[in-house]
């Protein structure tokens, strides 16, 4: 193997091996007999798919890894052995059929069709297979519905893998497992088959929360992420969820993103990180791979709603910009705090805030309820500064000002479809969940920039000016 005196922990990929092929085009016109298009002029590139590509980019990662997965003596099996010969070790399984294939035809970037061939499924687990699971270090499974995972589930259920991410074909990931990452798509489906739907006031948002938290209790597993594509991951440890946004959007190609998102968080688990971190991490790099192009040419998603305009900007009614986000079918996000003395973490966690919807709604503490909250020199900075500073960033959609000790009076009046803390609030410091919970919001948790805060700040002005 070429990774082989690595730093990194080493990795076993448990799963089903595709074959996926691409053939790009361009097509200016439609066939004489049919109104389909002309795909003209096509390059074909062939890749691993489903767990070899997950192997193959934890392999890019600079850590040696194993794939465990069914292969047979077909045209399609032999192939794939070429395409991940010195990158990863192989441990094959018997397949019954053919390797599945799954070809793409894109014209100018754009898929047209796919077509599907191959219906192999993993016969049998073998000595040598299992004997690499019990002395793995760390496990990902990456099922695809093919029988792999299910072929090894005894082992699997000894030694609970890192990271599970599941396939509706399949079977559930084994109790214990630390992680498991099924897309938004998938989580619904999982939540239809297990009776655990989720509550249909919500929005996207609140609904993959809710079947996050279900299928954790259900599968018995650590903690279950959903993936949002351009929004980013839901984490839950089923109670208040972790939303990490994407840091940026683009508008790439999607395929194999679940597969780069789940190799670099059993990548980082594996590497002694916490689930949070690892989740922010594979956040981050499934980002860095639709950017770069992803498993094939850049291709633009289907458009989302369009994002209504701010209207006259952050000096606007903050009612009035929620209600023209909502008349657009948008998501209206805000968040809270003092804002004494802005700092980095505060942007950050605007930033990140805004990314979730369509407009963000900063609610202010006015000066006497700092001063209740904070004591007798709070705030450093009145309230008209705190809000014109606010205004100034090109996150915040609108200011709103409460004068009680919590913005639930006005979160009542507002009604956000999200609502945002930093993640260094305890499930106990969240009241504000239970009354989202009634119009069907969601509170969630964003990553706090560590180390930054106004109390901070004063402290080390204080200690300079002595």
């Amino acid at each position: 193997m070429t990774t082989h005196g690595s730093s990194k922990s080493p990795l076993v990929v448990v799963g089903d091996a595709l074959l996926d092929r691409d053939l790009t085009g361009s097509a200016d016109r439609l066939a004489p007999d049919a109104p389909v298009p002309v795909v003209a002029g096509c390059e074909e590139r062939i890749r691993p798919g489903g767990a070899a590509l997950a192997a193959c980019l934890a392999a890019a990662d600079g850590r040696p890894v194993t794939l465990v997965t069914g292969l047979g003596d077909d045209p399609a099996s032999e192939r794939l052995r070429e395409l991940v010969a010195g990158r990863v070790e192989l441990i094959a399984l018997p397949l019954t059929g053919a390797l599945p294939e799954k070809t793409r035809v894109l014209a100018g970037g754009r898929p047209v069709v796919r077509l599907d061939r191959g219906d192999g499924r993993v016969r049998a687990a073998t000595d040598e297979a299992r004997a690499a699971l019990r002395a793995a270090p760390a496990v990902l499974v990456s099922d695809y519905g093919r029988g792999a995972a299910d072929a090894l589930r005894d082992v699997l259920t000894e030694r609970p893998p890192l990271v599970w991410d599941p396939h509706p074909r399949g079977g559930p990931p084994v109790p214990g497992t630390r992680l498991a990452t099924p897309a938004r798509s998938e989580a619904e489906a999982f939540a239809e088959q297990t009776g655990t739907g989720a509550d249909p006031r919500g929005g996207e948002l609140r609904q993959a929360a809710g079947r996050a938290a279900a299928l954790v209790r259900h599968w018995r597993v650590g903690a279950v992420s959903v993936t949002l594509g351009v929004r980013g991951a839901l984490l839950s440890y089923g109670d208040h969820p972790l939303l990490v946004p994407a840091p940026a959007a683009h508008d790439g190609d999607p395929c194999g993103a679940g597969d780069r998102f789940a190799a670099t968080a059993a990548g980082l688990l594996a590497d002694g990180a916490l689930v949070g971190e690892a989740l922010q991490g594979a956040v981050a790099a499934a980002t860095a791979f639709v950017g770069a192009g992803g498993a094939t040419a850049i291709a633009p998603p289907a458009p989302a709603a369009p994002a209504p305009p701010p209207g006259d900007g952050a000096s606007g009614d903050p009612f009035a910009v929620a209600a023209r986000v909502r008349a657009c079918g948008g998501t209206v996000v805000a968040a809270g705090g003092c804002f004494d003395l802005l700092h980095a973490g505060h942007v950050g966690l605007l930033q990140a805030a805004r990314r979730i919807g369509d407009c963000l709604v900063v609610c202010v503490n006015s000066d006497d309820s700092v001063r209740r909250r904070k004591g007798d020199g709070r705030p450093v900075n009145p309230l008209a500064d705190r809000v014109r500073v606010l205004r100034a960033l090109g996150c915040v959609d609108a200011v709103a000002v409460f004068d009680e000790d919590t913005p639930e009076r006005l979160l009542a009046e507002l009604r956000p479809d999200v609502w945002v803390k930093g993640g260094d609030y305890t499930g106990a410091d969240l009241p504000e969940a239970a009354l989202l919970r009634e119009w069907g919001g969601q509170a969630v948790l964003l990553p706090y920039l560590d180390g930054r805060s106004s109390t901070a700040l004063i402290a080390r002005a204080a200690e300079g000016a002595r």
